[in-house]
């Protein structure tokens, strides 16, 4: 019983390193030859048992800025948001790894969110069809 006392903090206290905001470090990142991002942030939020990840980034050569937001639940399975026809995510905590699932069209990306040892946020992306990438975040 003790064991579990102790075990939930240290569980706890790994979802909240990752709160704060996050500024894109571009030539630390890897983008396996898809299109760069010039700049980006990534806000992650968690309070109380619902975690909230909002991105934005601006790509090179692009005209706009792309935002996008996800949440978890405080329930044991995490929610679907349903935000589109054909877009659908999901977003769970993996151990220490934030992770948001992105199925659009069928087509599933998956990011994962998890702090490196020099206190930096890697998120490593994976698209149908596409390398993977790891874009090197730093707080803000």
């Amino acid at each position: 019983m003790a064991t579990c006392l102790f075990a939930f903090p240290a569980f706890a206290r790994d979802h909240s390193a990752l709160n704060g905001t996050w500024t894109l470090v571009p030539a630390k990142s890897d983008f396996a030859g898809q299109p760069v991002v010039q700049t980006g942030t990534v806000t992650i939020s968690d309070h109380q048992g619902v975690t909230i990840v909002s991105r934005s980034f601006v790509y090179e050569g692009a005209t706009e800025t792309f935002f996008y937001s996800d949440s978890t639940g405080n329930s044991r399975n995490s929610p679907t948001i349903h935000t589109g026809k054909d877009l659908t995510t999901k977003t769970k905590w993996d151990d220490d790894v934030l992770k948001v699932t992105t199925t659009q069209s069928g087509a599933v990306t998956l990011e994962s969110y998890s702090l490196a040892a020099d206190g930096t946020m890697l998120v490593s992306v994976a698209r149908p069809e596409h390398t993977p990438i790891t874009l090197v975040f730093q707080r803000k």
